[in-house]
């Protein structure tokens, strides 16, 4: 059963995630690992490895790239890859993206991107998995409202990233048309998409964004909000008035956006899974941590191997006293008790619930043999004592007795 909003987990801090989409026309798996040989033969990573799916999906066709490297000099990173097989319809391949770092991760971090897709800006593998949509330019809405109002919709209810709409207050010329991307930190460059709404289209996109739980100032950008919702947000705290596209560095925009992303994040069922299968399923292990790993084995099955111990001792503790017991009861000559066909609830084992039945029945045994004894016994009642015959009655007798003598 999918768990509701409110019940599900916030991200950790140590965990930067993604969700994109490949439609370029080499294959993912190619760049992929043209990307993670470069950097390990010039040592920005220490290591990486390819394999299928995850391990309860192995018929998917999905692939996965774990690679390993350090931050701020001595922060382990270790960060999952996962591409999917080539969509029928436009064949663009889905991708996800985990990484977790020792301690909690910092913006100004290199991005995990990075790692696994080259940097060439020609290259698209930076499409959001709302169609149409890229992370390292600007993304003008469109025309026609009915498309408008379906893509702000699957970005709130769709995408894993953060989306910014940006009113043109004027037509910008070409510095104004610089993305804002390229000013943020470095670990929210893969994260972010930008939106560019015409000055024409104010009305219509604050139409469509009311039902969203958001509003665009004219001129000015908002932050949209997610779904599920992030714990604080209100469309109010993220909307910034004034945003001059002169080619300056919009500062409030920019720290709209960075406390936007400091809010807790609920983790949907997909980034769920990635967390979870980072942790859980990793594969590329130091000889320190296979080591590690293997001694934790070895004390798990020690402790499986003294817990089968103590159990078989209790059976058999329990064996000999319930033998006893009945060698006891067979000496006072009983017999033994007809099994009960009441069904009984299977509970757990207990040397007491065992024998406690055979002592009852022993008990019982020695009570029968010491009243079978008493009965036995001759009983001596005494004689009730005669009572005087009044000198009435006895005077008669005698005189009869006389006569017929």
């Amino acid at each position: 059963m999918a768990k509701s909003p409110a019940a599900r987990a916030t991200a950790p801090d140590s965990v930067w995630l993604a969700r994109g989409r490949h439609t370029g026309t080499t294959p993912a798996e190619e760049l992929i690992r043209h990307r993670l040989a470069e950097l390990k033969s010039t040592e920005a990573i220490q290591d990486h490895l390819e394999f299928d799916g995850p391990d309860d999906d192995s018929d998917s066709g999905r692939r996965a790239f774990e690679a390993r490297w350090l931050v701020a000099g001595d922060v382990v990173v270790r960060a999952r890859m996962t591409v999917g097989p080539p969509d029928g319809r436009d064949g663009a391949q889905e991708w996800v993206l985990a990484a977790e770092a020792e301690r909690p991760w910092e913006l100004g971090w290199p991005s995990p991107a990075t790692v696994f897709w080259p940097e060439d800006e020609y290259v698209a593998w930076d499409q959001d998995v709302v169609p149409g949509l890229r992370f390292r330019t600007t993304n003008p809405l469109p025309t026609d409202d009915k498309e408008l109002r379906r893509l702000l919709r699957d970005c709130v209810r769709r995408s894993g990233s953060i989306h910014v709409v940006v009113h043109e207050a004027m037509t910008p010329d070409e510095r104004g048309r610089r993305p804002l991307t390229p000013l943020l930190p470095p670990s929210l460059r893969h994260r972010v998409v930008e939106h560019r709404a015409a000055p024409d289209q104010f009305q219509i996109v604050n139409w469509v964004l009311d039902d969203l739980g958001a509003r665009v100032p004219r001129g000015g950008a908002v932050v949209l909000p997610s779904t599920p919702p992030r714990p604080g947000y209100d469309a109010g705290d993220f909307a910034v008035r004034t945003v001059f596209l002169d080619g300056s560095e919009p500062a409030e925009l920019i720290d709209t956006v960075l406390r936007y992303a400091a809010l807790p994040r609920p983790l949907p069922e997909w980034a769920e899974e990635a967390v979870t299968g980072l942790r859980e399923q990793w594969h590329l292990m130091t000889l320190e941590e296979e080591l590690a790993q293997a001694r934790a084995l070895v004390a798990t099955y020690a402790e499986a191997l003294e817990a089968m111990t103590k159990s078989r001792d209790l059976y058999r503790e329990a064996a000999e006293r319930a033998h006893e017991a009945l060698s006891a009861y067979r000496e006072g000559n009983g017999t033994l008790p007809a099994p009960r066909e009441e069904p009984r609830p299977r509970e757990r084992f207990s040397l007491r619930a065992l024998t406690k039945p055979l002592e009852r029945a022993r008990a019982g045994l020695l009570a029968a043999s010491s009243e079978s004894r008493s009965e036995t016994e001759p009983e001596t009642v005494p004689a009730p004592a005669s009572a005087p015959k009044p000198e009435a009655e006895t005077e008669p007798d005698r005189e009869g007795v006389k006569e017929s003598t």
